[in-house]
């Protein structure tokens, strides 16, 4: 498509609003497309946590016993968490459930996620529900702003993703956007699907020196000395942020930043690593000056390292202390005591810094203390004093206290794993020259996750960390919505290919892969690649192949697409190779009339943060209508 036609399509939206839909928090931001150095983070949300700064709101879901949606955020945590037990046990609140599309394997639309009370729900209506309340959320505040009603048709919406889902958890949000009423399978250019740590990169690349701190800098940064940058700089900087932060608009230059300038053209790479709640995802790219294009060098890659492997280890003490048996019940009899235990852990856990000498205390609700004297017939002191946990002991004041110690143990798996990944990432031979490492994601405000990543990569690469790093993904979302094309070149995350006939070849091909038909020898289930993993594609780049339907009646044609992580596939039976989803030709309403043969010529683009497909019929030139399916085959 060339880039004038595009241009006549953005100016149908007056704007972009980018949904970060995160495992533990999530915001909007958005950007009005006739002045799009402004970006507008949404309005504050009533009812933040102590200690936990306000500008995104819990990722958390409360639906009433009819399972009608009720509220959202802290909203639903906090009515949750009002209601009497005998009635809270029958109303469904969900958190943090969306790491479900990235650990379930066969995901469908009718996967379903479990409510804090056990009951369960179809996840696709969850999702919906949340992108709906984020959509009115918006629509209510441009109208506000404006002071007419905003029509959703006027709106762009980009909503990230981390890079590392595949095909059908991609699709799976865009069908919940499309049950949210955001756009529509006929009007599927109204939403796109962003990933986090692109999103991340090209904020980054707009990026002013008084916009960051460099953790390897031995040189005082904006004015504090080195040993304060872990800590202070970024209280300092925080402060800076919070004195700001009444006017939520920030301003993006229409410039690359100066960083850049130390790049060498063309060999230079930096990482981008988004550390999230859910998953920890990072990207390499190299910058095209002067225009600031982007180009991915390797394929993205990561993990389920967010920082709810710290809540977990979490659970994992409580267990070892107070009985597996006992943290199993509690959770389901008292839910909102459960929730309630975890939000004071949350503001703990960010007081966690790798100097810190002073012990953390964590507040036990009362009905946790009553419940485990009732549960085991002695208290809770009791079972402290006799568990051989160090470094956790019981405060008269009805606390939990932690050494600091122990609660950088519950930190240690975590990190320890992305340090690893990024290691690996490190010794690709794509992943040389890296000058920059990116550190962003709600989990980058972590001094143990910077100190760790500092003291294993600071010696490669300077360590840098946006100032409002929990923004960063969303920032970036609103600029890859006014300008998609800035991402030139992709890596294929997995080998793509059909399985189709051959001609036999003696000697090429195994016996048992002969089909004879009408006298013919043919070689069943070979393997056409369209795609290799890591294989660089191009934005708007094709792949193209020409099909034919069995018989000239045929109304439609479906191929099964397979996929491999491998490089060299031969055969669609060879191990590693699944089948991932359907490309289907509707040859309907296409003229009957034509030649006995007919030749369907189909497009498919790799090079965009999903796979499309397009489809010609040959002989009349008219496009056929295709669908290409990763959910529902």
């Amino acid at each position: 498509k060339d880039s004038d036609a595009d241009d006549a399509v953005e100016q149908l939206f007056l704007v972009v609003v980018a949904i970060d839909f995160g495992t533990t928090s999530s915001g909007y931001a958005y950007s009005f497309t006739k002045e799009p150095e402004c970006i507008h983070v949404m309005r504050r949300w009533e009812g933040g946590d102590p200690g936990v700064s306000n500008q995104k709101t819990p990722t958390t879901i409360l639906l009433t016993p009819e399972r009608k949606f009720h509220s959202f955020g802290y909203a639903a945590r906090d009515f949750y968490h009002d209601l009497d037990p005998t009635e809270s046990k029958h109303w469904l609140y969900f958190e943090k459930f969306k790491m479900k599309l990235h650990t379930t394997g066969n995901l469908t639309m009718e996967t379903e996620l479990t409510a804090a009370n056990g009951k369960k729900v179809k996840a696709l209506e969850i999702f919906a529900y949340a992108l709906q309340f984020f959509k009115e959320q918006a629509l209510k505040e441009l109208s506000d702003q404006g002071g007419s009603d905003f029509e959703n048709t006027e709106v762009r919406w980009v909503i990230t993703v981390p890079a590392i889902w595949k095909q059908p958890a991609k699709q799976f949000m865009r069908q919940a956007a499309y049950k949210a009423g955001m756009a529509s399978p006929e009007n599927p250019e109204q939403l796109i699907i962003a990933l986090e740590p692109e999103a991340a990169s090209i904020y980054c690349r707009k990026l002013r020196l008084h916009q960051m701190i460099d953790l390897s800098s031995r040189a005082p940064v904006n004015g504090y000395s080195p040993s304060d940058t872990i800590g202070t700089g970024f209280t300092q900087a925080k402060e800076h942020v919070r004195r700001n932060r009444q006017s939520r608009t920030f301003m993006v230059e229409n410039v690359i930043g100066e960083i850049w300038s130390e790049l060498e053209e063309g060999s230079d790479r930096y990482i981008v690593v988004d550390s999230g709640g859910g998953t920890v995802d990072m990207t390499v790219h190299q910058i095209r000056l002067p225009e600031g294009h982007l180009k991915e060098l390797y394929k993205a890659t990561g993990g389920p390292y967010g920082s709810l492997g710290v809540d977990y280890e979490f659970e994992k003490l409580l267990c070892k202390i107070f009985g597996e048996d006992f943290i199993e019940q509690f959770k389901i009899k008292r839910p909102a005591a459960w929730v309630d235990l975890m939000i004071a852990f949350e503001s703990r856990k960010r007081a966690a810094a790798p100097d810190r000498t002073n012990p953390l205390n964590i507040t036990l609700p009362f009905s946790f203390i009553d419940y485990y004297k009732k549960f085991r017939g002695h208290s809770v002191e009791h079972a402290l004093r006799k568990s051989n946990v160090d470094f956790v002991k019981w405060s008269s004041q009805g606390m939990l206290r932690m050494s600091p110690d122990a609660m950088n143990a519950l930190f240690k798996p975590t990190i320890d794993q992305i340090v690893q990944h990024l290691s690996d990432v490190f010794d690709k031979p794509e992943v040389t020259n890296v000058k920059f490492l990116f550190l962003v994601g709600g989990f980058a405000e972590s001094p143990l996750l910077q100190q760790a990543v500092q003291s294993a990569f600071g010696s490669r690469c300077r360590v840098i960390i946006p100032q409002d790093v929990g923004l960063t993904i969303l920032k970036g979302a609103v600029l890859f919505g006014l300008d998609p094309a800035v991402i030139k070149v992709r890596r294929s995350p997995l080998t793509y290919g059909v399985g189709v006939l051959n001609r036999f070849v003696e000697g090429k091909h195994p016996a048992e892969k002969l089909l004879i038909k009408d006298g013919t020898r043919w070689c069943t289930d070979v393997f056409d690649k369209f795609i290799s993993a890591d294989q660089s594609v191009a934005l708007g780049e094709t792949v193209t192949r020409s099909y034919t339907p069995a018989k000239p009646s045929q109304l439609v044609i479906v191929i099964n697409i397979y996929s491999s992580e491998q490089d060299n596939v031969s055969f669609i039976t060879e191990a590693g190779v699944k089948k991932c989803g359907t490309l289907r030709l509707d040859l309907t309403g296409t003229d009957a009339s034509v030649p006995n043969r007919r030749e369907i010529k189909t497009l498919m683009q790799f090079g965009d943060t999903e796979i499309k497909a397009m489809a010609i019929d040959v002989a009349t030139s008219k496009s056929v209508k295709v669908g290409i399916d990763f959910l529902n085959y």
